[in-house]
Parts: structure tokens; C-alpha cells; sequence
């Protein structure tokens, strides 16, 4: 049977935790922000990469520094922080109100 490192996956998963609400406030103001600028698709494409370059790279460094454990633990922090803001995003607009 494979032991699990608990202390491990609960230290990437609070940074999973951390990162991924971050991810997902930078995505939520630049989002508003695209909608009210002249080219959003510029401000978009930057937005996305910087986000998946911190992303990307935090994730590096907790599987780096923390193992296999601290990795899966980031990766599922992440989704379910994916999960809760997606949840939020849809019960937030009422239909027939999306602007």
C-alpha cells in the first residue's frame, strides 16, 4: 500500500489554495477590465499569460520543494478552487442580466 505524506499534500494544497484564488481574481479583473477597453483582446492575452506563467510557476516550485505529494495537493487545490469560482461566477448573474 503507498503511504501518503499528509504534511505534504496539505502544504501544497494551501499554496494550491492561494495560487488558485489568485489566478482567479487577476482573471475576474481582467475580465472587467477588457470589457471596458477599446481592444480587449490585447488586454485578454496578457492577462491569460501572466496568469498561466504564475501559475505554472508556483506549481514548479511546490513540486520541487515539496515532492510528488505537495504537487498532487497543489494541482487539487487548484481544481477545487476551479470549482468554487466557476460555482460563484454562475449563481452571481442572473439570467437575462449578463452585462
Amino acid at each position: 500500500m503507498i503511504a501518503l505524506d499528509w504534511p505534504m499534500m496539505l502544504l501544497g494544497g494551501a499554496a494550491g489554495v492561494v495560487v488558485g484564488s489568485l489566478f482567479f481574481v487577476g482573471l475576474a479583473i481582467g475580465m472587467r477590465r477588457a470589457l471596458h477597453s477599446d481592444n480587449p483582446a490585447v488586454l485578454l492575452t496578457l492577462s491569460a499569460v501572466l496568469r498561466i506563467i504564475t501559475l505554472l510557476g508556483f506549481g514548479w516550485t511546490v513540486l520541487q520543494q515539496g515532492g510528488a505529494w505537495a504537487g498532487l495537493g497543489f494541482a487539487l487545490a487548484f481544481f477545487v478552487t476551479r470549482l468554487i469560482a466557476t460555482t460563484w461566477a454562475r449563481i452571481g448573474i442572473p439570467a437575462g442580466r449578463a452585462s
